[in-house]
C-alpha cells in the first residue's frame, strides 16, 4: 500500500531482483522515487518448488497490495498440523488470525509468487535491466558512484544491496561482515501433487530427518525435509536425489509416507546445504544499505525467510518517507529490523540444533509456537 512519498532521496538503484529485492523496489516506487532494479540472470528466473507463507509474510505482502493474487494462485489454510514422524497427532499449532480479512497460513509455488511480484515491478515507473551486477560502489556527501559490470556507470541518492546471501554489495561496501556460516543441516525439497484428504499445512517431527508438506495450488504441494548435511566434491544428479530423499522417507508415515510411495523421478526434487547469518551493524554504508539474505539470512525452519525480506523492504521505504534525513532513515531501518531478524534466526538455528541431536518433538513444537506467535507481533 502506498503511504507518504520520499522527498530526501529521487533515484534508488536496487541489486538484487529476488523476494527482497522487489519488495523494496516496489514500496520506493509507489512512494515516488525513480527505481533502477538490476539482476544478474538475464532471464529473471526463479528455480524451486514451493514456499510456506506465514499469516506475517501475508500481512507484509497485503501491505504491497499483492495479498489478493497470491490467495488466487497459491493455496489458503487456517492451521498446521503437527504430527510424530510415524503419522501420530501431536498438536495443531495455534495460528490465529493477525488482521481482519487476513489468513491464518498458506503456501504458493516459488515461480509463481515471482511472477505476482514481477508484474507489480513491470506497472510501476522501474527501470529493470537484467544480466548485471555491480563492481564498485563509491559514496559521495549525497549519492553513491556505481559501475556496473558492463563498465556502464550511474550515480543514485541510494543504493539497496537485496542480491542473496553471496551478496556482491555487502562484499564491495561492508569490509565488517563475513559470509552466512552453515548450520550443519541440509534441506530437501520435492514438487508433487497433493496428497487426498490433505487439508493443511503439516509437520513430521521426532525423526533424525523432521520434514514438513505446503499445499501450494489446489493439486500441488511441495514437502521439504531437513538432513545432516555431508561436504562432497560433487552435486547429486537426478537419479542420486530420488533414490536418496526417497531412503530418508523410508520410516514415515501419513501424508510423509504417502509422498515417498507415490513420488517419481518425474516431480522436480532439490538439494542445498543450509547458511545463515544476522550481519552486524551497522547495515548502511553513506548511501548503500543492504537487506534480505544479504543482511539477515535464515533458515527455513519457521518458513519467515521471505517474510523478513519483504517486511525489511517495506519498513526501509517507511522510514525513508518519515524523514528527509537520510542517515537517521537508515538507522531507524535498522533498529527496527535488527532485533526481530535476530530472533528468527536465532530460533531457526536453535531448531536447527535441536533436530541434529534428535531432541524431544514436543520442545520443537513449543520452540516453533512461541516465535511464529512473537512473529505476529507488529513490524
Amino acid at each position: 500500500m502506498t503511504g507518504e512519498n520520499i522527498s530526501s532521496i529521487a533515484a534508488a538503484l536496487v541489486v538484487g531482483g529476488g523476494i527482497g529485492g522487489m519488495a523494496a523496489a516496489i514500496s520506493l516506487a509507489e512512494r515516488g522515487v525513480r527505481v533502477d532494479l538490476i539482476d544478474l540472470d538475464p532471464d529473471w528466473r526463479v528455480y524451486g518448488a514451493g514456499i510456506t507463507i506465514t499469516g506475517p509474510t501475508l500481512r507484509a505482502y497485503k501491505r504491497l497490495g499483492l495479498l489478493d493474487a497470491i490467495k488466487a494462485a497459491g493455496a489458503i489454510t487456517s492451521k498446521t498440523r503437527l504430527f510424530r514422524f510415524d503419522g501420530t497427532h501431536i498438536l495443531d499449532l495455534d495460528e490465529p488470525v493477525i488482521e481482519e480479512g487476513l489468513p491464518a497460513t498458506g503456501g504458493i509455488m516459488r515461480p509463481t509468487l515471482h511472477r505476482i511480484m514481477q508484474t507489480r515491478v513491470r506497472e510501476l515507473p522501474i527501470d529493470v535491466r537484467l544480466g548485471l551486477t555491480v563492481t564498485t560502489l563509491e559514496n559521495r556527501d549525497d549519492g553513491v558512484e556505481v559501475t556496473f559490470s558492463d563498465d556502464t556507470t550511474g550515480r543514485y541518492d541510494l543504493v539497496v544491496g537485496a542480491d542473496s546471501v553471496a551478496s556482491t554489495v555487502r562484499a564491495i561496501a561492508f569490509p565488517h561482515m563475513a559470509p552466512a556460516v552453515p548450520t550443519g543441516q541440509g534441506c530437501w525439497r520435492i514438487s508433487i501433487r497433493k496428497p487426498p484428504g490433505l487439508e493443511m499445512g503439516e509437520f513430521f517431527l521426532g525423526h533424525a530427518n523432521p520434514c514438513g508438506i505446503t499445499a501450494c495450488a489446489p493439486d500441488m504441494v511441495y514437502m521439504w525435509m531437513l538432513t545432516a548435511h555431508e561436504e562432497r566434491e560433487t552435486f547429486m544428479d537426478e537419479e542420486e536425489l530420488f533414490v536418496t530423499l526417497k531412503a530418508h522417507l523410508a520410516d514415515f508415515g501419513g501424508n510423509a509416507g504417502w509422498i515417498r510411495d507415490n513420488m517419481t523421478r518425474a516431480d522436480w526434487i532439490n538439494y542445498r546445504p543450509l547458511a545463515a547469518a544476522l550481519q552486524p551493524a551497522d547495515w548502511f554504508n553513506g548511501r548503500i544499505v543492504l537487506l534480505g539474505d544479504a543482511v539477515h539470512a535464515t533458515t527455513p525452519h519457521l518458513a519467515s525467510g521471505a517474510g523478513m525480506a519483504v517486511e525489511s523492504g517495506i519498513v526501509l521505504a517507511e522510514e525513508l518517507a518519515r524523514t528527509g534525513d537520510v542517515t537517521a532513515a537508515l538507522r531507524a531501518y535498522q533498529n527496527r529490523r535488527f532485533d526481530r531478524c535476530r530472533d528468527v534466526i536465532e530460533t531457526s538455528v536453535a531448531v536447527g540444533k535441536l533436530q541434529l541431536e534428535h531432541g524431544d518433538p514436543k520442545v520443537h513444537a513449543h520452540m516453533l509456537e512461541g516465535a511464529l506467535g512473537r512473529l505476529n507481533a507488529p513490524f
